[in-house]
């Protein structure tokens, strides 16, 4: 089994314009993600892009890049892209480019069911939730699984609704997938669902499409960069931890 690393990187950005440049520690943000997942157990790691800037920077660090469309809506429809181009590879993982602070142990995690399970379409992670604001804050996409541990929903709402205030875990959704390679060339062409447009949760369209999700569980919590702001706080937690590439 071929296992293709593909990190999205777009440079147009309505909260942070540019992001991928963006520097931390005196290297930009997609440099560390980069450097970060080639640690991985990926057989090779591309980085998707639709812009010239993004892709001269990662060819100056000595990265592997890929100019893609610019009409691309989503991370997904420029990962489609790429997944076209690598026939050889058994399973694309979907690694997010506004996260610098990705763990290795994430991405290898996310292989594994594959490995496991060569009929599997798709698998994502989760982290226990310890600050009880996130589990009502909207920004935080919650997730609950079957006994097996395949998603039942994704939503922005807390879910499962506690009625009697019981003892009971809540789980962030954390966004980095794998996907068995024809299924991800196919997931166009899957009907979009009321449900995601309703939660603007894409992985819900495979759900309402019958298909399974495996969602492993995650000790790691990372901190993607939204906002300028943010980027700020992810240099501190580079300083206070002494993180390096």
């Amino acid at each position: 089994m071929k296992i293709l690393g593909v990190i999205p990187a777009r440079y147009g950005s309505s909260r942070f314009e540019g992001k991928p440049l963006a520097l931390i520690n005196g290297k930009t943000m997609i440099e560390w993600v980069y450097k970060r997942a080639l640690k991985s157990n990926v057989d090779k790691l591309i980085v998707a892009t639709d812009d010239m800037r993004i892709y001269d920077k990662v060819k100056e660090f000595g990265g592997d890049v890929m100019m893609t469309s610019n009409s691309h809506k989503t991370g997904t429809d420029r990962i489609i892209e790429v997944a076209k181009e690598w026939n050889e590879y058994d399973v694309i993982i979907n690694i997010q480019g506004d996260e610098p602070l990705i763990e290795v142990e994430m991405i290898n995690q996310l292989i594994v069911p594959f490995v496991e399970n060569s009929k599997l379409k798709m698998a994502t992670l989760k982290h226990e939730i310890s600050n009880k604001n996130n589990i009502v804050n909207p920004n935080i996409v919650k997730v609950i699984t079957d006994k097996n541990g395949y998603a039942l929903y994704f939503s922005r709402t807390p879910i499962p609704y506690n009625r009697d205030k019981k003892d009971a875990k809540y789980y962030r959704h954390i966004g980095i997938y794998g996907y068995n390679r024809q299924f991800l060339l196919n997931y166009n062409n899957l009907e979009k669902s009321v449900l995601e447009e309703m939660e603007s949760l894409e992985q819900l369209r495979a759900l309402e499409n019958g298909y399974k999700i495996k969602v492993e569980t995650t000790n790691f919590d990372v901190r993607g960069v939204d906002t300028p702001e943010d980027l700020h706080e992810v240099e501190r937690i580079i300083k206070i931890k002494g993180i390096k590439i």
